[in-house]
């Protein structure tokens, strides 16, 4: 029997993989077996590099996924690139701080288009793929501690993490019965560029580690084997999940 988290002969469309928690999904995606198309702006060299020395393939399809126009063309090609589509990793995602005061409606719409907007119109692009073929596949979204908490000063990216964690479950009610799992994982606190500003607050930094129980901040290399797991065969029945990954942050 093939062991239940292989993912030979499969492949995986992973949004933002050039660097940090994307880059390490796309890793640990190939570390089990899956051929890799990346999604992005930028050219994910290192990403390809390292996925290609696992022996795998990888291809990369540029768009910018704060305008939903060339997402339809951008899932098709993702499909044909290796003539099958199996998993899809919703992980790109954009952060703009500013009291809520003061937050400005680009911040807004800049943040809510890249981290919820083209995550469902990818799904779907994706899934009608799937349903048009009568086959299944995988949909992970990389939600937030933000889709459980506040935070401050981060009025769009909580909103829109919030709104992520509710879109995994509306999606998961709707196709899970078309052989499609929609599920997410929720990182806590990663050393990203993302987190940069916080890591470089002392007293925030300070704050922020004091209070995650395993006494770090997430490496993106902890984010794999849940990853691993969630577009595997190991996780058929598993439909509208969410995933802390967290160093106990949410147990605190």
């Amino acid at each position: 029997m093939t062991h239940p988290f292989d993912l030979g002969g499969r492949v995986a469309l992973v949004t933002g993989a050039n660097t940090g928690l994307g880059q390490a999904i796309a890793l640990a995606l190939a570390g089990a077996g899956a051929d890799i198309v990346a999604l992005g702006r930028r050219t994910p060299d290192d990403t390809q590099a390292q996925v290609v020395a696992q022996g795998r393939r990888f291809a990369w399809i540029e768009a910018a996924l704060d305008d939903i126009a060339p997402i339809a063309t951008a899932a098709d090609a993702a499909v044909s690139a290796f003539g099958a589509l199996d998993i899809l990793v919703n992980n790109a995602g954009t952060i703009r701080r500013n009291d809520a005061l003061d937050f400005s409606e680009d911040d807004w719409d800049a943040v809510m288009g890249v981290n919820l907007k083209s995550a469902f119109f990818l799904s779907q692009a994706v899934a009608r793929h799937w349903v048009s073929a009568g086959r299944g596949g995988k949909i992970v979204n990389i939600a937030s501690m933000l889709s459980f908490q506040g935070g401050i000063r981060v009025a769009s990216y909580t909103a829109s993490k919030s709104g992520l964690l509710g879109l995994t479950r509306l999606l998961a009610n709707e196709w899970a019965g078309k052989g499609i799992n929609v599920n997410a994982i929720a990182p806590g606190y990663f050393a990203t560029s993302n987190t940069e500003a916080l890591r470089n607050d002392g007293a925030r930094n300070r704050a922020i580690v004091e209070r995650i129980p395993a006494g770090r901040w997430g490496d993106p290399s902890d984010l794999g084997g849940a990853a691993v797991f969630l577009c595997s065969g190991a996780a058929d029945y598993v439909h509208g999940a969410v995933l802390p990954v967290d160093g106990g942050w949410l147990a605190r």
